[in-house]
């Protein structure tokens, strides 16, 4: 079983990611801190946290998928792992936003600004890493008739 062409450029989105997830995080807490007290510093906290979890699970749940990359079953397996991802996190984002609205230790306006900013950070982590990293138009195809080929090009070969 061989790894997918993908993987090293999902694992360095998910390293810089974190990278800039953390000094998202300092800096949102300090700017909270500095607005708003402990509860801006909580909020900033956390909207940095939630910013830079949720995309980082869309590539750890395609990492997981791949897993099975080979097999007779890869296409669904890793369908089922993706779209079951994307509805964890739906569900997951909806429990959240109906626990945090109105609690008195959320400060809203630090939540939103660090919940945008670490989504900025993460969509500019994906730019850089996709424009950085070469991805072949075709990857991870096995031509017919091994790895030299059989030596005709009729249709049935393709």
């Amino acid at each position: 079983m061989s790894t997918v062409s993908s993987t090293p450029i999902l694992r360095a989105i998910l390293r810089w990611g974190g990278i800039v997830g953390g000094v998202i995080l300092l800096v949102a807490g300090a700017v909270g801190f500095i607005v708003a007290g402990a509860p801006g510093l909580w909020s900033g906290v956390l909207g940095a946290l939630i910013g830079v979890v949720f995309p980082a699970l869309t590539a750890v749940t395609i990492l997981i998928g791949n897993i099975w990359f080979g097999t007779v079953h890869y296409l669904e397996i890793f369908f089922g792992v993706v779209l079951g991802g994307w509805i964890v996190k739906l569900i997951l984002a909806i429990v959240l936003l109906v626990a945090l609205v109105g609690q008195p230790w959320v400060q809203p306006i630090v939540l939103y600004f660090s919940l945008v900013a670490a989504a900025v950070g993460s969509l500019a982590v994906d730019l850089v890493a996709l424009a950085r990293m070469r991805l072949p138009a075709v990857s991870d195809v096995q031509l017919p008739g091994g790895e030299h080929g059989s030596g005709s090009n009729s249709a049935s070969d393709i």
